[in-house]
C-alpha cells in the first residue's frame, strides 16, 4: 500500500488504515476521510502534498504489481512476501496430500493463479467425508500467501445480489458449500469463464468491472454439494484423503515457506500447455469424485421420482399414470429431498425425453396421504403420461 497515509482519488479523500488482526498482524484498508479532519491533523499546508489520482482500477499482478496505473490509484492488493530461495518440504509433502496422483496440475494451477492471475481456471473443489483433513488449512495457507487479493464467502453471501465485497478479488473461497438451487450452479459456472461481472454495493448503482476471480469450493459432502450435469467441464472436484499424522503446527511451517514458494513458482517450468480456455482440458480435470458428483446429482431425485411412481402402480394397479412436474415436486418435499421444478421438468422432458400435452387437460393426479396412502383425484393441466413399460425399459424392474 501507498507510502503516504491519505490519498485524493476523485474530489474525495481516503485514509490509509491498518487494522490490527488476533494474530498480530494488520489489514491494510482504505477509509473515506472528511477534507477538514486532515488540516485540523496536521495543518492547512499538508492537503496540498496528498497524491492525487483520477479514480480507482484493479490490475492484478504478483510479479510486476504497481500501486498506480495511467494516473489511477490500483486497489489490487501487492502480496506481503517476497520471492526468496529456500526449502519448500512442508509445502509439496501438503501439496501432495491435497492434489494426490495431480499433484503436478496442482502446481501449474498455483503457478498460473501467481504468474498469470487473469487466466481463467478451473473450479477447484475439495471434498471429504473425513474430518482433518487439511481442507480448511488448504484455505487459510493461500489467505496468508495471497492476504487481502482472497476473500471467504457462505452460502448465503455468494447469494446475495450485493457482490461489492468479492467482485474484485482474485481467490473467492466457499466452505461448507451447499449450492440445492440451479441457478447459483449457473452463476458459479458463468462467473468462472467470464472476464465481465456487475459490482453491486447497497445503496449504490450498479456498474461494470472486469472480473478474474477464481472459485474454491470445500464441502463434507461428496455427493451432491452442487448441482452439475454429466457434460459438465468446468469443475475440478478432489476428494481429500484424512491426514495420517495431525500435526498442530503444521500451518505454521507452511507459511514460513511461502517466500521459497513463491520463489519455487517463479521459475519453474509449467507442466501442462494451455489447452483450453481454463488452462487444462475436461479429461486432466475429471476425476473420480467428478464422476461420482455427476452420477448422484442426476440419479438421486430421478430415482426418488422413479421409485414413488412404481409403488403408484402397483399400489392403484394402473398401467400408466399422469404428471405435471408440480404434482412431482410435492411428492418430492414429502420425502425430504431437495428440489425444484427446474430439475424436475429437465427429468421429464429432456432426461426422460417425454412430451406433454399442449393444453390444460383433465386427468386423475396422484395423491400421497399422511399415512402414505395413495389415491387419485381430478385434476387439469399439462400432464405427462408415464407407463410401466416406460420404467421398466428405463429402470428394469422396481
Amino acid at each position: 500500500m501507498n507510502d503516504s497515509i491519505y490519498i485524493r482519488v476523485g474530489t474525495t479523500y481516503y485514509k490509509m488504515v491498518h487494522i490490527p488482526t488476533i494474530s498480530g498482524q494488520f489489514n491494510d484498508v482504505i477509509v473515506p476521510w472528511t477534507m477538514e479532519a486532515i488540516p485540523q491533523d496536521y495543518g492547512k499546508s499538508f492537503i496540498g502534498a496528498i497524491e492525487k489520482y483520477d479514480g480507482f482500477t484493479c490490475i492484478p499482478s504478483h510479479t510486476n504489481f504497481q500501486q498506480t496505473c495511467h494516473g489511477f490509484y490500483n486497489l489490487y492488493a501487492a502480496l506481503p512476501h517476497k520471492p526468496s530461495k529456500g526449502a519448500i518440504n512442508y509445502t509439496l509433502r501438503f501439496l501432495e496430500h491435497i492434489f494426490g496422483k495431480q499433484l503436478e496440475l496442482g502446481l501449474d494451477y498455483l503457478q498460473l493463479l501467481y504468474t498469470k492471475p487473469i487466466q481463467v481456471l478451473p473450479i477447484l473443489c475439495l471434498v471429504s467425508k473425513e474430518r482433518s483433513t487439511g481442507k480448511t488449512t488448504f484455505l487459510k495457507w493461500l489467505k496468508t500467501m495471497f492476504d487481502n487479493n482472497m476473500t471467504y464467502l457462505t452460502n448465503d453471501s455468494f447469494s446475495s445480489q450485493f457482490n461489492a465485497d468479492w467482485a474484485n478479488k482474485l481467490l473467492i473461497c466457499i466452505d461448507e458449500v451447499l449450492f440445492n438451487k440451479e441457478e447459483l450452479t449457473e452463476r458459479i459456472k458463468y462467473l468462472s469463464t467470464t472476464n465481465i461481472n456487475k459490482l453491486e454495493a447497497k445503496v449504490k448503482d450498479k456498474r461494470e468491472v472486469e472480473f478474474f476471480g477464481k472459485f474454491i469450493l470445500c464441502s463434507n459432502n461428496e455427493d451432491n454439494f452442487i448441482k452439475i450435469d454429466t457434460n459438465e467441464t468446468r469443475f475440478w472436484v478432489l476428494k481429500v484423503p484424512p491426514l495420517q499424522n495431525e500435526e498442530t503446527k503444521f500451518l505454521e511451517f507452511l507459511k514460513q515457506e511461502i517466500p521459497a514458494f513463491l520463489f519455487y513458482l517463479k521459475f519453474r517450468d509449467i507442466s501442462c500447455p494451455n489447452r483450453t480456455r481454463m488452462w487444462f482440458s475436461a479429461e486432466q480435470i475429471r476425476t473420480h469424485a467428478l464422476v461420482n458428483l455427476m452420477q448422484n446429482n442426476r440419479n438421486r431425485v430421478e430415482k426418488e421420482l422413479c421409485s414413488i411412481l412404481w409403488s403408484a402402480l402397483e399400489t392403484l394397479e394402473l398401467e400408466a399414470i399422469h404428471v405435471c412436474p408440480l404434482d412431482a415436486l410435492q411428492w418430492m418435499n414429502r420425502s425430504r429431498l431437495k428440489t425444484d421444478l427446474t430439475q424436475l421438468r429437465q427429468i421429464l422432458k429432456r432426461d426422460w425425453k417425454l412430451v406433454n400435452k399442449k393444453n390444460s387437460m383433465v386427468y386423475r393426479k396422484l395423491m400421497i396421504w399422511q399415512d402414505g396412502g395413495m389415491g387419485q383425484t381430478d385434476a387439469k393441466g399439462r400432464y405427462y403420461t408415464i407407463s410401466k413399460d416406460f420404467l421398466t425399459q428405463r429402470f428394469g424392474e422396481n
